[in-house]
């Protein structure tokens, strides 16, 4: 059975009400207890049976009827959002629709997602009447920054409540293109070290000039390996800060490198490649967030090619980085609107969203009877 778009006034409320809700990373507690309380509402009014597990400020739900013999799908999205930009032109939380679009910080990223994903869920309970799969919905905190409480703590807890997940749809806008690959990341504190003197009688070794000549090996530097999916590591200097007073040569100057890796380097190749080139000493903030690619022919590869879906390499990173099982990153909305001023995600983007996270289910769950 197809999604026939009954529930679009409902999906439409429900993102307003969380766009209205600050949930910035480290602080889910509001939108966390208004989601648990709507969600053990929805039960009743959408005639729906299934399981709610608060960890945390983490939700995880899955049917009464789950069984440890069939394939599972995960649908994974964040409720945490970044810090709203001081440019925007309306109220941040307004949670308001204009000319088909619903306004606010998170409408697009990633709270658009979570809205479909959660109507996908319900979707699955209440009219897929033969479940050849299991449907696990997990909408996650500290996303945005990276934190351990989010799908990590969710993960661990999955053989507590004897679930495990075979696969599963990250849940991010990509303009409802699949995107088969992300790139990781690997955020790294440099330290150019000198010695501190008098700036009048030029004493001293600068660190800023230590780390001017590290930065521009590392604004010409190339890695070898070109992926043929997702591409070259791309790298960036983002942030950079020396010196206390006008009048002395600084001793340290510390920067922050921002790096993309793809599948042909692990984070610690790149660490060494880079010790070995700069003066500046390095600091991986984490090694964990690695490249991610969907299996080729695996059955989300084979949805995507049947619906005629684009398939893309996404520049950004997102849970997918903390899973170790197939995955495809896909939502409504557009990436670049994310993380600036004036978000939004169109009425018509969140119903396509719906309309696609069920035809996802739908065509697994027949292809696995």
């Amino acid at each position: 059975m197809r999604y026939s778009g009954e529930h679009i006034d409902d999906a439409v409320f429900l993102l307003k009400e969380l766009v209205k809700i600050p949930s910035y990373t480290f602080q889910e507690e509001a939108i966390a207890d208004f989601l648990e309380k709507y969600l053990t509402e929805a039960e009743e009014k959408y005639a729906c049976n299934y399981k709610i597990r608060r960890i945390k400020n983490n939700l995880l739900l899955y049917g009464d009827d789950y069984s440890q013999k069939k394939e599972t799908l995960l649908f994974c999205a964040h409720i945490d959002t970044v810090k709203e930009s001081g440019e925007y032109t309306f109220a941040p939380f307004c949670g308001t629709v204009a000319e088909g679009r619903v306004l606010g910080l998170g409408s697009n990223d990633d709270k658009g997602s979570v809205t479909a994903a959660i109507f996908a869920f319900l979707y699955y309970i209440r009219y897929c009447n033969k479940k050849n799969i299991n449907v696990i919905l997990a909408l996650c905190a500290e996303e945005e920054r990276g934190g351990e409480n989010g799908i990590s703590l969710l993960l661990e807890k999955f053989p507590e409540f004897g679930l495990k997940a075979s696969y599963a749809i990250i849940c991010e806008p990509t303009g409802l293109e699949a995107a088969i690959a992300e790139r990781g990341l690997l955020v790294v504190d440099a330290t150019a070290t000198g010695i501190s003197g008098h700036a009048a009688r030029n004493e001293g070794v600068n660190a800023i000039y230590i780390a001017l000549d590290d930065i521009a090996k590392l604004r010409s530097y190339k890695f070898g390996k070109v992926s043929p999916v997702t591409g070259e590591v791309k790298l960036s200097v983002t942030q950079i800060n020396a010196g206390t007073v006008h009048n002395v040569i600084p001793d340290k100057c510390t920067y922050t490198i921002d790096i993309r890796p793809t599948e042909m380097y692990n984070n610690p190749e790149i660490m060494e490649l880079l010790g070995n080139e700069l003066k500046s000493s390095l600091r991986a903030r984490n090694l964990k967030n690695k490249s991610s690619a969907t299996p080729s022919g695996h059955i989300l590869v084979k949805w995507a090619e049947s619906a005629h879906v684009g398939k893309v390499v996404s520049p950004t990173t997102s849970d997918w980085v903390k899973i170790d099982f197939p995955a495809m990153k896909i939502g409504p909305g557009k990436s670049e609107r994310s993380h600036k001023a004036d978000e939004f995600i169109t009425v018509e983007e969140l119903e396509k969203g719906i309309e696609t996270y069920t035809d996802i289910i739908d065509y697994i769950n027949d292809r696995e009877k």
